[in-house]
């Protein structure tokens, strides 16, 4: 399949800020495509289909963990920077592979998780082996509260809870000690008030750079400082621990650490390259600070604002109605907050993120319409488009019917903990992990409607998704309608447009319950952007001044501008 397609060019001269005009594609290496059968995806197998992500014409390809790691946390619990797991090939297909995606004219990101390891790395390793070692202060290690024994319910040094349910901290009875982690309990967070860290973590993204790489997605970057003090945090009613997050989120030398990271890694490398934070909870004045050029720590945020949105106050797992109104206030406020100075990453999916057709759209009747809808109103935004795997086909949720059928670290514990403290059903943990689980998006890509999907002759590590004898690339590349064939389209559109990265933008109808639209206002252009979140008709005579505009993308055939919006319907206008 993939032999046949023809490469399109990507951004056409590079700038200072080459990544303004770019589209970045996720790349979920375990779930992409599995070249020797043994069902997980590999690194060979991303080469084997390279060329589709050049037909499709994005910039930049983003790699999820591929270092050695025991996979508690699909990768991002890492045992070695400087290998590559056994499961995705070698260093020698890793040089490979770079080599491949600079010859097409793409460049490669890959994840950089520093935040924590895993204990299985050689630096916890010897962390953890006495309270003399001199990498002990490489992690966050406490002895138990005052007047309590190690390893009792209570006497962890503070009330913080992990991310994946339970405490923050886990006991070492053989120092007797605690060690923090945000995430598992096998993913110890390191100390970065140690400047031995953090010169191990910059000498480790120079040898990275020094392969050929051309940046990093920084996870959860924004928690690397943290207050030394761990204090206890506020709990709020009926949650087994406190929120750390204050303590923790953007902590007090968040920005000295970035500035210097930029300093010993990049300032005096020649060539371009992309660094994305990954901000959970950063806010749009936190934002505008870490991206602002003049400051020199990143050049875009990752933040989780818009696709909070339809989270409950206990979090993701209960659910809150989805309001568009409260989607484009979101956006609207990132879009007016980072105008003057800054930058964001757009984004629907990713490898946390639950199918946004599912989640936003429609996934029966109107997949399609919704699919291409949501990319339009996304990726004419001011900020850097993100697809990730199979989005472009419009790929959905699973419907998982058994605790059994999940991978997701993140899923099985919140069922373990809803089923078995908090009273759920098996079928209430279920429906919510369904919705919102992370496992949605770790489905196998869906390249054919052959055995699994095409993604391996093998049996997947995780089940592919039932429908992709209907969704997948090979019923969609070169077809006209297809949601395939829109994306490239919407990439074609941004890399000719400079109104869609350099344009004003400007939220019009607010309140309107179904109507996303906005205008992007360069000196010599505006583009209209309508796109309708309904399965109904949406009457827009109010846009009749827009007649006689050139319509430059819609999702059905064209129509006046101010006839009335069809079922999931976008249009795209020009003047």
């Amino acid at each position: 399949m993939t032999e046949s397609f023809a490469l399109v060019s990507g951004v056409d001269a590079p700038t200072e800020e080459w990544w303004k005009r770019a589209v970045v594609y996720q790349v979920y290496p375990r779930s992409f495509a599995d070249s020797n059968g043994d069902g997980l995806g590999d690194l060979n197998g991303i080469i084997s289909r390279l060329p589709y992500l050049a037909t499709l014409g994005v910039d930049v390809i983003w790699l999820s963990p591929i270092y050695a790691s025991p996979q508690d946390d699909n990768g991002y619990d890492i045992s070695d920077y400087q290998a590559i797991d056994p499961v995705f090939g070698s260093l020698d297909d890793f040089d490979r592979l770079v080599a491949d995606i600079h010859r097409l004219g793409m460049k490669l990101v890959m994840d950089l998780v520093v935040n924590h390891t895993s204990d299985e790395h050689a630096w916890f390793r010897e962390s953890a082996s006495s309270t003399s070692n001199p990498k002990r202060d490489w992690y966050w290690w406490r002895k138990p509260r005052d007047g309590m024994t190690g390893g009792e319910a209570g006497a962890e040094p503070n009330n913080w809870g992990s991310f994946f349910s339970g405490s923050a901290w886990e006991y070492d009875p053989a120092t007797g000690e605690y060690f923090l982690h945000l995430f598992s309990r096998k993913q110890p967070d390191l100390n970065w008030e140690n400047p031995q860290v953090r010169g191990a973590v910059y000498s480790m993204m120079r040898w990275w750079l020094d392969r050929g790489v051309d940046g990093f997605r920084m996870d959860v970057i924004n928690f690397i400082s943290k207050d030394p003090a761990l204090p206890n945090a506020e709990a709020l009613p009926g949650a087994l621990y406190g929120n750390g997050a204050p303590y923790y989120n953007a902590g007090p030398r968040i920005h000295e650490f970035l500035r210097e990271m930029n300093e010993e890694v990049f300032a005096a490398r020649p060539g371009e390259y992309l660094t994305v934070g990954e901000m959970p909870g950063v806010t749009i004045e936190q934002a505008a600070l870490f991206t602002d050029p003049a400051r020199r720590e990143v050049d875009m945020v990752f933040q989780f604002e818009h696709v909070d949105i339809d989270h409950g106050p206990a979090g993701k797992f209960q659910s809150r109605p989805f309001d568009l109104r409260a989607l484009k206030q979101s956006f609207g406020r990132w879009q007016t907050g980072l105008a003057a100075a800054g930058w964001t990453s757009l984004y629907w999916d990713n490898h946390d993120q639950p199918r946004v057709v599912s989640r936003f759209g429609d996934a029966g009747a109107f997949r399609v319409q919704s699919a291409t809808m949501l990319a339009a109103v996304l990726h004419l935004q001011r900020g850097t488009p993100y697809i990730f795997q199979g989005e472009e086909l419009g790929m959905t949720n699973v419907p998982f019917s058994d605790v059994s059928e999940l991978r997701d670290i993140e899923s099985l514990r919140y069922y373990s903990e809803a089923t078995g403290v908090h009273g759920l059903t098996a079928d209430e943990a279920m429906s919510n992990i369904r919705r919102v689980g992370r496992d949605n998006a770790r489905t196998p890509m869906q390249w054919s409607g052959e055995g699994n999907g095409g993604f391996s002759t093998g049996t997947p590590w995780i089940a592919s998704n039932p429908n992709f004898t209907e969704i997948n690339a090979a019923e969609q590349v070169g077809r006209d309608g297809s949601v395939f064939e829109f994306y490239r389209s919407l990439i074609e559109l941004r890399h000719r447009e400079p109104a869609v990265t350099d344009g004003v933008f400007k939220l019009l109808e607010p309140e309107h319950p179904t109507l996303f639209a906005y205008t992007r206002t360069a000196p010599d252009t505006q583009l209209l952007v309508l796109g309708n979140f309904a399965e109904t008709h949406i009457d827009v005579a109010q846009f009749a001044d827009w007649r006689g505009a050139e319509t430059l993308i819609s999702n059905y055939p064209t129509a006046p501008v101010d006839s009335p919006l069809r079922p999931w319907e976008v249009r795209v206008l020009r003047r």
